[in-house]
């Protein structure tokens, strides 16, 4: 399956199958230098079955987590590209989570002023979310993606393969940001979540479904002026309780308790009841350092930060709060 992602800027396609890493030379320009950037937690073999495809291939290794969205990472990356010889004709290839399309991207972005960027997600929170849109960045100074670009890429692969590698857990905190894009968006699709059975059985259709939603929102606002704020749903809490929680809880997770205090009651009701379905948490505890955290929230602006507020699953509207109100909400 083929979904094109177009605006008055840019275009390119998500592709999606079973088991495509297998023919990726056939969807990517690898015959060039190709630099592949993948983590210590993904399997070895998706990285190598990008670079046995390759004419030049060039893996980079990262340590798994948040914390390797670090500058210092980001100069390693570009570091090796200049050592290796890369030059603008080359490409980068994130083969990862959320952590490697962002750092990776940003590093394409930055190098000779912008390369090729091709973005294989293997997770279910990248599949259907930061994989698409072009957002990448690095944290700095302590503030989750203060240092990035929007750069988009020349092609997504979604392969759903590589999802049987990951554990529930995992699953359930990509599934929290498919579950975001329901609660706003679509209220067939949060229906469907919420009647699952079998959820790796049903994947395929959500991972679509949520796909072509965020496509719709970033073709309409490609640089987050104004309606890609929905996207922002769950976030502004659940930012600052992952800063908090310093890797202790998966980002999915951490989203999960950011929508709650946003929803009207008779949405709360049935969005707790998925959410302890899938066990993603739902109490959060208010802290000093958690006010703190709201208080600094980088999209707050002349007094206020816009925060998206759900009365009726699958519509939404934005609310200017300052930092008190939100603190309130929860």
């Amino acid at each position: 399956m083929i979904i094109p992602v177009t605006s008055d800027t840019f275009g390119y396609d998500i592709v999606i199958g079973r088991e495509i890493l297998k023919n990726i030379s056939s969807l990517l320009n690898l015959d060039r230098k190709v630099l592949i950037v993948t983590d210590s937690g993904v399997p070895k073999k998706y990285a190598q079955s990008v670079a046995d495809l390759s004419k030049e291939p060039v893996i980079v290794t990262i340590p798994q987590g948040e914390s390797s969205k670090n500058i210092s990472e980001l100069g390693n990356i570009m570091s090796v590209m200049l050592k290796s010889g890369f030059s603008r004709g080359d490409c980068v290839v994130a083969v990862g989570g959320g952590v490697v399309g962002d750092i990776s991207g940003f590093a394409a972005s930055c190098y000779m002023r912008g390369i090729d960027f091709y973005n294989i997600p293997t997770t279910l929170l990248s599949q259907v979310d930061s994989s698409i849109g072009g957002k990448t960045a690095i944290d700095f100074d302590g503030v989750k993606n203060a240092v990035g670009a929007f750069y988009q890429p020349k092609k997504v692969i979604i392969d759903t393969a590589v999802l049987d590698t990951l554990d529930f857990r995992q699953l359930a905190s990509g599934l929290a940001e498919a579950i975001k894009m329901a609660v706003t968006c679509d209220e067939k699709l949060f229906s469907f979540i919420e009647n699952s059975q079998d959820l790796k059985a049903d994947l395929p259709k959500i991972i679509e479904c949520a796909i072509n939603i965020k496509k719709s929102v970033v073709e309409k606002d490609p640089k987050e002026s104004g309606l890609r704020r929905v996207l922002n749903f769950g976030h502004t809490i659940g930012h600052a309780v992952e800063a908090e929680e310093k890797g202790r809880l998966l980002h999915g997770e951490c989203v999960a308790l950011g929508m709650l205090p946003f929803c009207a009651d008779s949405v709360k009701q049935r969005l707790y009841s998925l959410l302890k379905k899938y066990s993603l948490p739902v109490n959060i505890e208010k802290s000093d350092s958690l006010i703190d955290y709201i208080k600094h929230d980088k999209k707050q602006s002349d007094g206020g930060i816009i925060t998206v507020f759900v009365n009726e699953i699958g519509s939404f509207e934005f609310r200017k709060m300052t930092a008190e109100e939100i603190i309130n909400l929860i």
